[in-house]
């Protein structure tokens, strides 16, 4: 069988792309793939309970545009405002590991 030498892993492609694991531009790469999966995290939280981004606001103290940003990876967001949407506006909780 032939292989299409073009193929390459995501890793390769990451390290083409963002250089390698440990340089400047890819630990950037990294942690602004974090803040968006973390806004993705909350959005579809927020639907599966089929809340408004108006709704979650109230619950938790804070505007519907904010949650907004939040979710489309246009704000940074302080841990305890995290916790805060997680646990009084989605009543889950929130678990935190590192790799060291």
């Amino acid at each position: 069988m032939k292989t299409d030498k073009r193929i390459t892993s995501f890793d390769d492609h990451l390290d083409e792309q963002y250089g390698k694991v440990g340089t400047e531009s890819r630990e950037k790469f990294q942690e602004e793939f974090e803040t968006f999966r973390i806004g993705v995290l909350i959005q579809e939280a927020r639907k599966k309970q089929q809340l408004t981004q108006q709704e979650l606001a109230e619950k938790v103290g804070t505007t519907k545009n904010y949650i907004s940003r939040i979710e489309n990876n246009a704000s940074d967001i302080r841990l305890s405002t995290l916790m805060r949407i997680i646990r009084e506006g989605l009543g889950g909780s929130l678990k935190l590991s590192m790799d060291i």
